[in-house]
């Protein structure tokens, strides 16, 4: 059983400046000279934590993790201006370019599967391979199943709480009732719909109770920036087109990748990872089956940690002896 690696702290530090309103958080750890990775956080809005550093070697990696515009130390905090999936795709770009980086591996899971995959399809010749976890392609059917219904019958008890700062005259549509007062003026209903949102999404997100992700999600920080710049995304259907991701999956042709899902994940259900399979044959699919959404669930955590170690091997840098 793969565990996490031992906790590292950074050996650089950046402040990168995209455009006249944003300016990102990124870190490097692990190997200056290793194989290059850039980790892509969830969310959209979620931001990294430390144990992010902690799925990939440090003597075989060149770690790389960013905080997508409005999340975590990124600046301004929790801002929806110029922030679309394009902006942070070519967000990505800058940063591999500032880094000096050719080409490198991503590693992404829920929307950080989404946004990898918009970008290995954007930039295939900058990718060397994908780990992925939780798939998300953001489509209708998939957001109604999580904010409208469908999870909601699976936890009848959570979603109360989350449907609470909604009047029954507006619950029809949850999504835009919730974007309302995310983006409004009303302080204190903007921080109660926060709290809500967020606290939906960390308590499904895992098969078991976990006080560690329900504590992330719930602090006040992270659930403004990642409910309002979610319900941002969610009702631009995440700028993307119909289909956009399984339709250009074409353009993965030659891209090794590793698949890892939850066979309970409740978040972002099991099929969006079958029909990613199927329209991309280079791609592994390896479903856990005593897990939910959540990269720290043991079994997926299991499998996430392989999966950098059989792509480094892949990629010709194994793990060194000792």
């Amino acid at each position: 059983m793969h565990k996490l690696f031992p906790a590292i702290q950074p050996y650089a530090t950046h402040r990168l400046r995209v455009d006249a309103t944003h300016e990102l958080h990124v870190e490097e750890c692990g190997n200056v000279n290793g194989l290059p990775v850039l980790f892509v956080h969830g969310g959209p809005g979620a931001g990294c934590e430390e144990a992010h550093r902690r799925f990939f070697d440090p003597n075989v990696y060149r770690i790389i993790l960013f905080d997508q515009r409005g999340a975590g130390r990124s600046t301004p905090h929790a801002s929806l201006d110029a922030n679309t999936t394009q902006d942070l795709v070519a967000d990505m770009e800058k940063i591999r370019a500032h880094l000096g980086v050719d080409r490198w591996v991503l590693f992404g899971g829920s929307w950080g599967s989404t946004l990898s995959l918009v970008y290995a399809e954007t930039h295939p010749a900058r990718v060397l391979g994908l780990i992925l976890r939780g798939i998300f392609l953001c489509r209708p059917w998939e957001i109604r199943w999580f904010y409208q219904e469908g999870a909601n019958r699976i936890f009848p008890d959570y979603w109360q709480d989350f449907i609470a700062p909604i009047p029954e005259s507006e619950r029809h549509d949850l999504l835009h009732a919730h974007h309302r007062r995310l983006t409004g003026a009303d302080e204190v209903a903007r921080m109660a719909s926060a709290k809500a949102w967020s606290l939906w999404e960390g308590r499904a997100a895992t098969l078991l109770p976990n006080r560690h992700v329900v504590e992330f999600f719930g602090a006040p920080r992270t659930a403004l920036s990642l409910a309002r710049i979610e319900a941002h995304y969610f009702v631009h259907d995440s700028f993307l087109g119909p289909e956009q991701i399984l339709r250009n999956a074409p353009a993965l042709a030659g891209i090794p990748g590793t698949i890892v899902h939850g066979r309970y994940d409740m978040v972002c259900p099991l099929q969006n990872a079958r029909e990613l399979v199927q329209a991309w044959p280079e791609a592994r699919l390896d479903i856990i089956p005593n897990a939910g959404h959540s990269a720290m669930e043991t079994g997926i955590i299991n499998a996430l940690v392989k999966a950098t170690i059989d792509m480094a091997t892949q990629l010709g840098r194994p793990p060194q002896a000792g």
